[in-house]
């Protein structure tokens, strides 16, 4: 089950890229389905990084995959991400009990402007008007868009917000603390997955590792963390009786099944796509699923109420969204190429 790393045809890039897209469409409505049922998030995001270790683990125990032994240098190098990453999800499932799936996805998309916010402040230069002019036009568009919000939920807000601000704090933390010893250089307004992607992906480089396998240290590295939480919350043991109630609904018992395998397929066609392709290109594809995203959600899963602010503040966000997409992509292509020592043996474009 590993990845293909050599030199990609097209359709091997298409189906990666068309793979992550419906992946990651799918996931977000599959998780406000679960979500909409059973309340504890934080239960859930560790059901799924569970299932994603003892599928990996079984999987090679059962001849499907190989993985080597864990490194504690290895592990230590990818534990901080790991943290803020998990961080991140766990906040963003959370805003999804009380935001509607465009307006999460509109929120969600502000991410470039935080970024932009915490460069400004930490005297980085100033980005390409084109990528300020969307980032502005995005957060405009949520503007816009809250205000027309029927289903306003100051919780579920805050939430989706919070989540924004740990992918800010990764972003920063790679470029701080990984960035120079990879060997790689990282513009400021990149979204949090492709700084995450690109981190994983060098590591993968440097330690020979395969996606699986960083996959499996992820969610090793993630389980004490939310061990730890849903106890000091709270939330555990009652979330497991609540679960267990639950499960009585055959209905319930599939849409949980799905939203556990979703899990690991979505982080699976995520490295995929980007070994593949590119971390930009899976940035991209993740902008334009969110097109997709956003029209399904305004009648998939009790639908929004339509208004007017609402409706045209959506499309404000979106159309931002796609035009820092392109003003990122325009900039990378006249970037000139910085070839890092490693890149000739592990070619992925």
């Amino acid at each position: 089950m590993g990845v293909d790393v050599g030199e990609p045809s097209s359709i091997l890039s298409l189906s990666s890229a068309f793979s992550y897209g419906v992946a990651s469409m799918a996931m977000v409505f599959v998780n406000k389905a679960v979500i909409m049922q059973y309340v504890h998030s934080l239960t859930l995001l560790t059901l799924q990084q569970l299932a994603t270790a003892l599928f990996i683990h079984f999987g090679q125990a059962l001849g499907m995959s190989k993985r080597k032994d864990l490194s504690m240098a290895t592990a230590k190098k990818l534990l901080p991400v790991s943290i803020f990453y998990n961080a991140n999800v766990a906040f963003a499932l959370a805003s999804l009990k009380g935001v509607n799936i465009p307006m999460y996805i509109a929120i969600k998309r502000l991410t470039p402007l935080a970024v932009l916010v915490s460069g400004f402040l930490r005297g980085k230069g100033k980005p390409p008007t084109q990528v300020s002019l969307s980032v502005i036009c995005t957060a405009l568009g949520v503007l816009v868009a809250a205000l027309g919000d029927f289903s306003f939920d100051l919780y579920g807000y805050s939430m989706a917000l919070t989540s924004v601000f740990f992918q800010v704090s990764i972003s920063n933390l790679v470029v701080h603390t990984n960035a120079r010893k990879l060997g790689i250089v990282l513009t400021e307004t990149m979204f949090v997955q492709t700084m995450y992607l690109i981190l994983v992906e060098k590591s993968g480089a440097e330690d020979g590792l395969s996606s699986m396998e960083l996959m499996f240290y992820n969610s090793i590295l993630s389980l004490p963390f939310l061990f730890f939480i849903i106890i000091a919350t709270g939330e555990f043991p009652h979330s497991l009786s609540v679960l267990s109630e639950k499960t009585a609904s055959v209905s319930f018992t599939v849409i949980l099944i799905i939203s556990l395998v979703m899990g690991i397929v979505l982080n699976y066609t995520m490295f995929w796509c980007t070994i593949v392709n590119s971390a930009l290109t899976t940035t991209i594809v993740g902008v334009l699923k969110g097109v997709g995203s956003t029209t399904l959600g305004f009648v998939v899963l009790g639908g929004v109420k339509v208004h007017a602010l609402n409706v045209t503040g959506l499309v404000i966000n979106t159309f931002g969204g796609v035009w820092y997409s392109y003003a990122k992509y325009t900039q990378k292509k006249k970037m000139p190429r910085k070839i890092a020592p490693d890149e000739e043996s592990h070619p992925h474009k």
